[in-house]
């Protein structure tokens, strides 16, 4: 039996083990990576929205374009990706067994990384294997790669970020969403994707999970229902939608079967079943590491640095770095990750209701249950604030890690500090001049440009706008709210389409002055049914 070796063994093309890779054969190490799918980039080239965090965190870039990144970068270095290899065994000796194509082939790393990922979680309902209820990636994989609308009314299960962000893609894909309902009392993910979502109508049913999927031979309605204290059906809470998809955001769970072989110590945490291993990645079994979601769920962007950390690691262990370098690198990365683990949405805060921001603001309660902060709170946040002439007006009011709008102001309007989770301030002493690059660099599109007085009477908005077709100027349409409820009619003046505006087009409209700090949505009139 023929028996390949190398340097390094990597399962999982998708950011962290692609990072680990890259960062090992920095080093000289000569790694191999074998992903079971057609394309490397794992989850990334789903992930159309722009990333969060700071420029090491790759923010404001979208998804796929770092995947892009991350390829050029190990060609570059001369990372070896074998596409449609399955393996199916690892065991303690560090040895592999690879399908590749109809053929079992061996391999022996001196050293294996495992960074398989998680696969979606589905939930046990009446109806809940008929065609038409999807998970939520499925539901991406469909829209961002192959171009195929999963559907054409759909009801979103998870809010999550992962259940919020599919739900606006869903839109922009052209999918009607008629709900989005969670059993938990609150929504789970960032705040500013709720209220994207929010503001384009979607309403949102927290404490409430479905009860039943109707339909004969595929999806053709759906019923949820209220749920109690003891997570049981509170009876006559029950609501219909007609919807042919049903989409299933309830978490992820770590693909760590091949670890649990390999002879791993394993450990059940609420998370999953995850290796037992320490900060840079080391398993029980000597030159065995897992990296990303298959050691406990995380953003991609922690996954990315948690690969190059082990990817370090390992070359110090074959003997390609030395110590130090190691450690400088690793305090390096260190340093990175933890930024991304601050804020309400920290870790350590999972399960927690938090009541107030970093800064001592009471959090919107509108907020967590209905996806918008309401007319009468938004203007506690310091990012909210009213002048006469244009100015930035920012609706992030959650301590979240991200901070591009700072650095996209040349004119020093926006600040946030030394800390990432800061929420953003507007500096008065500068002079907005209505570039508009902090309405398109803003990751959760919750910064909005407001002047008063454009013309008597009349002030415009501008906003981001990342829908199609785009409005032409002098279009008239419908003003809608936070809460996707129309506030006034609206007219087209301007459309701002630049590449360095990475797709975000910037969409101003007219309204009276008195719906300047309303406004915050466009929609086009529908024409008059005959």
């Amino acid at each position: 039996m023929k028996i390949r070796r190398y340097d390094m063994i990597v399962v999982g093309a998708g950011p962290a083990g692609l990072s680990a890779a890259i960062e090992a054969a920095k080093c000289g190490v000569k790694p191999i990576v074998f992903d079971e799918n057609a394309r490397p980039g794992g989850q990334l080239f789903k992930q159309i929205h722009k990333f969060f965090g700071s420029k090491e965190h790759k923010a404001k870039i979208r998804g796929f374009k770092i995947g892009e990144e991350l390829l050029a970068e190990a060609e570059k270095y001369g990372v070896e990706v074998v596409l449609n290899a399955t393996v199916v065994g690892l065991y303690p000796d560090k040895e592999i067994t690879v399908k590749i194509g109809e053929e079992i082939k061996h391999f022996k790393g001196d050293s294996v990384l495992i960074a398989t990922g998680a696969s979606e979680n589905m939930v046990n309902f009446k109806g809940w294997t008929l065609p038409g209820v999807i998970g939520a990636g499925a539901a991406q994989t469909m829209m961002n790669l192959h171009h195929i609308l999963p559907g054409k009314r759909v009801l979103m299960l998870g809010s999550g970020n992962v259940g919020l962000v599919v739900s606006f893609q869903l839109m922009q894909a052209g999918c009607e969403v008629v709900a989005l309902c969670d059993a938990a009392p609150r929504i789970g993910g960032y705040g500013v994707h709720a209220a994207k979502v929010a503001r384009c109508g979607v309403p949102f049913y927290l404490s409430h999970t479905i009860i039943e999927a109707e339909g004969d031979e595929y999806v053709t309605g759906v019923t949820i229902g209220q749920v109690g204290p003891d997570w049981k059906i509170i009876p006559g809470t029950e609501k219909h939608f007609d919807v042919d998809t049903i989409c299933l955001a309830v978490g992820l769970s770590p693909m760590s079967q091949l670890l649990d072989q390999a002879g791993c110590k394993m450990k059940d945490t609420k998370g999953g079943f995850v290796p037992d291993c320490d900060e840079e990645g080391q398993t029980s079994v000597p030159g065995l590491y897992a990296a990303g979601d298959v050691s406990g769920i995380e953003e991609a962007s922690s996954a990315m640095i948690e690969g190059r950390i082990s990817g370090i690691t390992i070359a110090e262990y074959l003997g390609f770095a030395k110590t130090d370098e190691k450690e400088s690198r690793i305090k390096e990365l260190e340093a990175q990750l933890d930024t991304l683990r601050q804020g309400m949405f920290a870790p350590c805060n999972r399960g927690k209701k938090i009541e107030k921001t970093e800064e001592g603001i009471d959090i919107s309660q509108s907020l967590l249950v209905n996806g918008f902060v309401g007319d009468d709170e938004i203007g506690r946040f310091p990012g909210v604030t009213k002048q006469r002439k244009i100015h930035p007006v920012m609706e992030c009011t959650q301590n979240i890690p991200c901070n591009p709008c700072q650095d996209a102001c040349k004119r020093g309007c926006i600040t946030i500090g030394s800390n990432i989770t800061s929420l953003p301030v507007v500096d008065n002493d500068h002079e907005c001049i209505g570039c508009g690059m902090c309405v398109a660099s803003c990751s959760g599109q919750a910064i909005f440009l407001v002047e008063e007085d454009v013309a008597p009477g009349y002030g415009e908005v501008t906003m981001p706008y990342e829908f199609m077709p785009l409005p032409e100027v002098g279009d008239k349409g419908i003003a809608c709210g936070r809460d996707g409820k129309e506030v006034c009619e609206c007219e087209v003046t301007k459309v701002r389409t630049a590449p360095v505006f990475d797709h975000t087009n910037l969409l101003t409209i007219k309204v009276p002055n008195d719906m300047l700090m309303k406004a915050r949505f466009y929609r086009a009139k529908k024409e008059a049914v005959l």
